[in-house]
């Protein structure tokens, strides 16, 4: 066992070049966002083409079961010929929320 460790240590470790990362880092893309909940906000926001009001989205995505908001974005998506996908959004949300406290 001693030996594999040691083994282990000797070996030589495969890295990354340092121009190897630096192409695959995107400046603009995912620039402030530090949590999971942040980007799955942000996403939710660009799906429903409302930007300006993304902090809503962000904390809805941190506050909402993520069921109740992965079930109202496809109802959105589903829609056809909607005028505000935003406004169905937050009405079909909000009717998953009253069923849910009905239960």
């Amino acid at each position: 066992m001693l030996n594999d460790i040691y083994h282990l240590k000797m070996t030589k470790r495969n890295f990354t070049k340092v121009e190897d990362i630096i192409k695959r880092f995107q400046k603009d893309k995912d620039k402030y966002i530090s949590r999971e909940f942040q980007k799955y906000g942000y996403e939710l926001a660009e799906d429903l083409g409302d930007l300006k009001n993304k902090s809503l989205y962000i904390k809805l995505a941190k506050e909402t079961p993520r069921g109740f908001l992965e079930t109202a974005r496809n109802f959105v998506k589903d829609a056809y010929n909607v005028k505000s996908r935003a406004k169905l959004f937050m009405w079909r949300l909000q009717q998953l929320k009253k069923e849910s406290k009905s239960k």
